[in-house]
C-alpha cells in the first residue's frame, strides 16, 4: 500500500513538472512571436530582446538547470519549425552557449551572483554562440558585427533580469521549486 501511494506521488509530482514544462514553453514562443513584431532598431540583422530567454532563466532559477535546458531545445525546435533550420541552429547553439555560461556562473558564485549578472551574462554568450555559428554556417568570419552585439547583450540582458525579476515575484507564491 505505502509503494502504491509513493508511485501515485511521483507520477503525480512528474505530471505537474511536465504540465509546468509545457506553459513554461508555451509562454515562452508566445513572448518570441511577440517580440518578432517589434523589431529592434540597430544595424546588425537578427538582434531582438530576447523575451523567450527570460522562460529559460526563471527554469534556470526556480525549477532545475535540465528543466532549462529542455526549454532551450525546445524553442530551438519551435524556431527551426517555424522560421527555418538556420534560424533553429542559431537559437540552439546561441542557447546551450548562453546556458552554459549562465549554469558556470551560478555554480561558481553560489549565492553571490545576481540575476543582472547572470542575465547580462547569458544574453551576451547567446550573442557569441549565434555569431560562431553564423560565421560557420555561411564560412565567413562575422566578428565585426561583435562590439554591436556585446552592446546589445548588456542592454537586452539589462532588459531581462528586471522583467525576470518582475514576474518572479509574481510566482512566488505558486511554489515552482517543489516540483
Amino acid at each position: 500500500m505505502e509503494k502504491t501511494i509513493a508511485s501515485s506521488n511521483h507520477r503525480a509530482t512528474k505530471t505537474r513538472r511536465i504540465t509546468l514544462l509545457g506553459l513554461l514553453f508555451a509562454l515562452a514562443m508566445v513572448l518570441s512571436v511577440l517580440e518578432s513584431l517589434f523589431p529592434v532598431p540597430v544595424p546588425v540583422p537578427g538582434v531582438r530582446l530576447g523575451l523567450a530567454n527570460i522562460v529559460v532563466m526563471f527554469a534556470l532559477f526556480h525549477l532545475k538547470k535540465s528543466d532549462a535546458l529542455t526549454l532551450v531545445i525546445l524553442k530551438a525546435v519551435f524556431i527551426a519549425a517555424t522560421r527555418g533550420l538556420i534560424a533553429g541552429a542559431l537559437s540552439l547553439s546561441g542557447g546551450l552557449c548562453a546556458l552554459g555560461v549562465m549554469v558556470l556562473i551560478l555554480l561558481m558564485m553560489k549565492e553571490k551572483t545576481t540575476i543582472l549578472l547572470v542575465s547580462i551574462l547569458g544574453a551576451v554568450f547567446h550573442n557569441f554562440g549565434q555569431i560562431a555559428a553564423a560565421s560557420a554556417i555561411m564560412e565567413t568570419v562575422l566578428w565585426i558585427y561583435l562590439p554591436t552585439l556585446i552592446l546589445s547583450g548588456i542592454v537586452t540582458g539589462f532588459a531581462t533580469s528586471v522583467m525576470l525579476k518582475m514576474t518572479s515575484s509574481a510566482f512566488q507564491g505558486l511554489h515552482l521549486n517543489k516540483f
